[in-house]
């Protein structure tokens, strides 16, 4: 067991929006990498399979942080918080909706929160 933290956030794109936001995404790499406490941050998108099923959020990032501190340093992060600002809240944004979900592979007890 560790105290890392595993996120996923997916992003459902604007009708036509899909290749650009991937594309801004992107971006976000290189200094999401760099920075102290990041594992992984991978963008990836959906795929047809006969495994799986499709839903309306073809572009997930998929994201491991050493500890919940490193995650919420991650969200503070002016880049991170001017991507939200102008794609997700902004009209004009190219962002319909996301879903940002946090994992632990902690035995936990499910009535307490995991991180505080």
């Amino acid at each position: 067991m560790t105290r890392r933290v595993y996120v996923l956030a997916q992003f459902k794109p604007k009708q036509g929006k899909e290749t650009e936001l991937f594309e801004v995404l992107k971006r976000l790499e290189p200094d999401s990498y760099r920075e102290e406490g990041c594992i992984q941050y991978m963008l990836t998108r959906q795929i047809d399979h006969p495994s799986a099923s499709r839903n309306e959020y073809p572009i997930v990032f998929n994201e491991i942080w050493e500890d919940a501190d490193a995650w919420s340093a991650h969200g503070r992060r002016q880049q991170i918080q001017n991507f939200f600002q102008t794609q997700v809240e902004d009209e004009t944004g190219l962002v319909e909706d996301v879903i940002v979900t946090a994992y632990s592979d902690e035995s936990v007890d499910f009535d307490a929160p995991v991180f505080e």
